[in-house]
């Protein structure tokens, strides 16, 4: 699933690699809502609320917004200029790399969330939490070649509603390629929805501890591709 990039890739895996990211990032984005109060996935909402700020005079919505935004660009930016970088010195596997990057820092962050202190700490764990969305993002939709999303859930339901027009239109004989992508796109979204209902939850049972168990999906996930490419090398 995260060896194979672009259009060597399968249906099948961008499949399942999709709905499994798109799940850990349901349960990610809620649970950090249940934490901090923002969701660390949403950027759409958190640029709502900022201009509501604006125009409110509530300063703290602005900076705290600004603050998540920021977080998952950076995210982004970071996880960009690493895959480069390793592709330039021909390192293996760097997509893999990076999403065990993010499952050890969700478990550290899970683990570390009760020993955070009230009111700064919250910062910390919505911040943290964008950056590893964005991270997330960047990566899944660099080995996808942009044909998978895993936080970005607006853009996902934008295309659902273009294939299923396409399939509308054609539905006597609908196209396989539409028929595919009708389902990829569903299936995905469906796994955000499962997901973020799992993370709430594992937050109501666990709190922010159980972000340790979604980094340690991440970690099963990324591990054996991790080991596969060191062992090439």
């Amino acid at each position: 699933m995260l060896v194979h990039e672009g259009p060597s890739r399968s249906i099948r895996t961008d499949f399942r690699l999709g709905c499994t990211l798109a799940a850990v990032a349901g349960g990610v984005n809620v649970s950090g809502f249940l934490a901090v109060g923002s969701y660390a996935a949403n950027m759409t909402g958190n640029l709502s609320g900022m201009a509501t700020g604006l125009v409110q005079g509530g300063r703290m919505a602005v900076l705290c917004g600004l603050g998540l935004v920021i977080s998952f660009v950076a995210g982004a930016v970071v996880a960009t200029l690493r895959l480069r970088a390793g592709c330039r010195r021909g390192v293996a596997c760097m997509h893999a790399r990076i999403i065990l990057l993010e499952g050890m820092a969700l478990v550290a962050l899970g683990l570390m969330a009760a020993c955070l202190p009230a009111g700064s700490g919250a910062g910390v764990l919505g911040y943290s939490l964008s950056f590893l969305m964005g991270m997330q993002n960047a990566t899944v939709t660099h080995i996808s070649g942009a044909r998978v999303r895993t936080t970005h859930m607006t853009g996902m339901l934008t295309d659902l509603g273009l294939e299923l027009a396409q399939w509308m239109e054609n539905r006597a004989s609908p196209s396989p390629d539409v028929t595919t992508r009708l389902r990829l796109h569903g299936a995905i979204i469906a796994s955000f929805l499962l997901g973020g209902t799992a993370g709430a939850l594992g937050y109501g049972l666990w709190g922010a501890r159980s972000l340790a168990g979604m980094g340690g999906a991440l970690i099963l996930l990324a591990l054996p591709a991790v080991m596969r490419g060191t062992e090439r090398a």
